[in-house]
């Protein structure tokens, strides 16, 4: 018998108020308090090594972050765009500047302690032209990963996603409801979520899709598939109980799951960390052939 558990479709319950469609990121302790979390849950986890090493990659992002924080001159050019484009950050039209690839230089300098097969990644994207870079870039942010490879994909995304979840936490916008169907695509970047996340608080109840790019989230009701948006077949698996914090919601009509991240029941969670350290579930889920819509910016395939 396996494992995993199969649980029914879940409503929030009390009474949901005013929904606010979108939540930009916010940059305050953001990369710090992930780090942390990567850290607590390496401990005595099968992926103890890989889970300590993205914490020292998130580390990096903070220190870049600090260091080297984007210009207001970019910020102020992706707020032109506002009302212009349905996604104003939209990575595929967007212009990218340079800077991506500074932070990403930046980056690779602040991991001097590393395996040598994570060096000699580093070492090849040293040597990798301005061009090439921008290429790359361009294949991963497509979807088409096997272009760039795993080992590369890990640094160039942590990059990128500096770029874009800094142009989004600055952008002056609170978001509204009216971009339609087809919300499983961010409103601020037309990117794909990575998870979906149930929140307390003030939005006690309520999901939002994560984008795994800018970071920003945004509202989609819970029966609802995150991947194809049909209502009729989503069941949702764990490998504990009905009341288990980290879920996956599976949809027989598209045959595709996405993890959901319940901070209602569990405040500590972090949305890639625990994304990250919750792979098992990934397995048990595959298992009975779902495929995931979403990818986790720390584990590319390849």
């Amino acid at each position: 018998m396996s494992s995993i558990k199969l649980t029914p479709i879940e409503t929030p319950t009390g009474g949901i108020g005013r929904i606010t469609p979108l939540l930009l990121p916010t940059l305050k302790q953001h990369y710090q308090r992930r780090a942390a979390r990567l850290q607590a849950l390496a401990i005595d986890h099968p992926m103890a090594d890989y889970l300590t090493f993205v914490a020292r990659l998130v580390q990096a992002q903070q220190q870049v972050l600090e260091q080297h924080p984007l210009p207001k001159s970019l910020v102020e050019a992706a707020t032109a765009r506002m009302g212009q484009l349905l996604a104003p950050l939209d990575y595929v039209s967007l212009p990218r500047d340079h800077y991506w690839q500074q932070a990403l230089r930046a980056l690779l300098d602040q991991l001097p302690q590393a395996t040598d097969a994570v060096q000699e990644v580093i070492a090849g994207l040293r040597d990798t032209s301005v061009e090439q870079l921008e290429r790359q870039a361009s294949a991963l942010l497509s979807g088409h990963h096997s272009e760039v490879g795993s080992g590369r994909a890990l640094f160039i995304w942590a990059a990128l996603s500096l770029y874009w979840t800094q142009l989004a936490a600055q952008l002056p916008a609170s978001g509204h409801a009216d971009y339609g169907e087809h919300r499983q695509f961010c409103p601020v970047c037309n990117s794909e979520p990575s998870t979906s996340v149930v929140l307390g608080g003030a939005h006690n109840g309520l999901r939002y899709l994560h984008c795994r790019l800018c970071e920003s989230r945004w509202h989609m009701v819970r029966a609802k598939c995150s991947n194809c948006e049909q209502t009729g077949q989503l069941d949702y698996w764990s490998l504990d109980s009905k009341e288990a914090s980290i879920k996956a919601e599976s949809c027989l009509d598209c045959h595709s799951y996405l993890k959901v991240l319940y901070l209602d029941r569990d405040s500590t969670l972090e949305t890639f960390a625990d994304d990250l350290a919750s792979l098992m579930l990934d397995a048990k889920i595959e298992e009975q052939g779902f495929a995931r819509s979403g990818l986790n910016p720390f584990l590319f395939p390849g």
